[in-house]
């Protein structure tokens, strides 16, 4: 199902320059803000709190899966290079799958690691919270690159409708509206990081077993549905 040469070409694509910029600016932010805060207010454990679950989990990891997901495939399908490997005798269930595994590694490198120091500097660790908060972002790379990787298959807007979702439905709405936290990755993920973290420091609207059932179901049937769709798309010529 892994194809390295699918995961060379992918990984070229979204560590290029451009991309790469944007991929360590969010991270970089979050470390400025992370040293700013310690300086200036000292370890605080509602304050880690409050700067890893509103700015690293809850807009920091989206863009990143935004950014990853979308553009593990989206580019190749918007410019026609993606014909170069559906030519290929590549099944395009492989395609599909070896994509969401770089989206999610890259996605996975830019946020947790950055979260983690972050984390560490806040409060160093106090409450697990730094370890509580990885924790969420590893699994919720995983449901966004293959939510965007989806989207990156089936729309030309995916970069849009990604940042949409990211920033209007998980941040706004999320926030104000309590049944929309139900439908959040933010949430489904800060279920696994309340379980870690010290008893009261972190809380999540959503229950532990139905998170981790949610996270998995969107994540396998976000990936089947990229690949059918991958499947229907047809090269010159094909019948």
């Amino acid at each position: 199902m892994y194809n390295p040469t699918v995961a060379r070409l992918t990984y070229r694509a979204l560590l290029g320059r451009r991309r790469a910029a944007l991929l360590f600016l969010l991270p970089a932010l979050l470390i400025v803000i992370a040293v700013a805060v310690r300086v200036l207010n000292g370890a605080d454990d509602q304050v880690a709190v409050d700067v890893l679950g509103g700015f690293a989990l809850a807009t920091m990891v989206p863009l990143i899966g935004v950014i990853a997901g979308t553009g593990a495939i989206g580019p190749e399908i918007d410019d026609g290079s993606i014909v170069y490997l559906l030519s290929k005798p590549v099944k395009r269930s492989s395609i599909i799958f070896t994509k969401l595994i770089v989206a999610i590694a890259v996605t996975m490198a830019f946020s947790a690691i950055p979260t983690f120091i972050a984390g560490y500097i806040l409060n160093g660790n106090g409450q697990q919270i730094a370890v509580a908060y990885t924790v969420a972002a590893l699994v919720a790379s995983i449901a966004y690159s293959a939510l965007f990787l989806l989207l990156g298959t089936v729309s030309r807007h995916a970069v849009v409708i990604g940042l949409v979702y990211a920033l209007v439905w998980e941040t706004l709405f999320g926030s104000l509206v309590a049944g929309a936290r139900t439908l959040s990755v933010q949430q489904w993920s800060l279920a696994l990081a309340q379980k870690i973290g010290g008893e009261g420091t972190i809380t999540s609207d959503v229950g532990l077993p139905l998170a981790v059932g949610l996270l998995a179901g969107v994540s396998v049937a976000a990936t089947w549905y990229a690949g059918q769709k991958l499947r229907t798309l047809k090269l010159a010529g094909e019948e």
